[in-house]
């Protein structure tokens, strides 16, 4: 796994992992609001959110566009509080980035029945800072900087994500159900890629999400195809099985 002991690298991987936060902006009245949202990220690793102008979260960013984004990754633990959990502070700016929306709706697909409607928007998180809870003792504020990847060398790789996506979900199938059951332990025969980023693939199955970590940075289609030969090869060998994949409940 990619810098593996680095909080930065555990905070990025929480946020990527999720589908969803908790979004805490500021109303009129000055009052906190919370609600959830659904999420998807940018290559370097910041949220993207797709926002209608008629929620009342929205309405609040118009006065004040700082937020909170509360990614939860203590589901399923006997102790929650032994999980790890991540708040992400910045401010929700509206993207106009083919790849923001190509990237969001490739993992949320039922939001293309609404997301070309008029009130409907793109929004990329600025991140300034983060708060990062990674069970008892391990609680440190982090720097966009400890969190984000440089963004200048994932071009090519952005290029050519969704003709990747396109071939491996219609060309690779069986691929991906040995990555969902082998790898992550997951049952279902209808899982599909929902995202490729520098550090990992995101899978989704209805209402389930995980994800596959790759063995080292990728940056252009030969990358990841050698990553996702190298993890049909685990999965066709479980026995050599030692992979440090992490499945998540939707």
């Amino acid at each position: 796994m990619i810098d593996e002991d680095s909080s930065g690298a555990l905070a990025r991987r929480l946020i990527r992992s999720r589908d969803r936060a908790v979004l805490a902006t500021r109303g009129a009245d000055d009052w906190p609001y919370a609600s959830l949202v659904m999420t998807a990220t940018t290559h370097a690793g910041a949220p993207v959110l797709l926002l209608s102008d008629l929620a009342e979260h929205t309405r609040n960013l118009r006065l004040d566009d700082r937020i909170s984004l509360l990614f939860d990754g203590t589901g399923g633990l006997d102790d929650p509080l032994t999980g790890a959990r991540v708040s992400v502070q910045g401010r929700a700016i509206r993207s106009a980035s083919p790849h923001d929306r190509s990237r969001f709706l490739a993992r949320h697909a039922s939001a293309r029945d609404y997301a070309d409607f008029g009130d409907f928007n793109i929004f990329e998180i600025a991140v300034d800072r983060a708060h990062l809870v990674a069970g008892f003792g391990k609680i440190e504020w982090l720097s966009a900087a400890d969190i984000l990847l440089d963004g200048d060398s994932h071009n090519d790789l952005m290029a050519t994500e969704e003709d990747i996506l396109s071939h491996m979900n219609a060309d690779h199938h069986d691929a991906i159900q040995l990555y969902a059951t082998a790898l992550l332990g997951f049952s279902g025969s209808d899982w599909r890629l929902s995202g490729i980023d520098p550090e990992g693939a995101d899978l989704a199955h209805k209402g389930l999400v995980s994800r596959v970590e790759f063995s080292e940075r990728v940056q252009n289609a030969d990358d990841v195809r050698r990553e996702f030969v190298r993890l049909a090869e685990m999965a066709r060998n479980p026995a050599k099985n030692n992979f440090p994949g992490q499945g998540v409940d939707g």
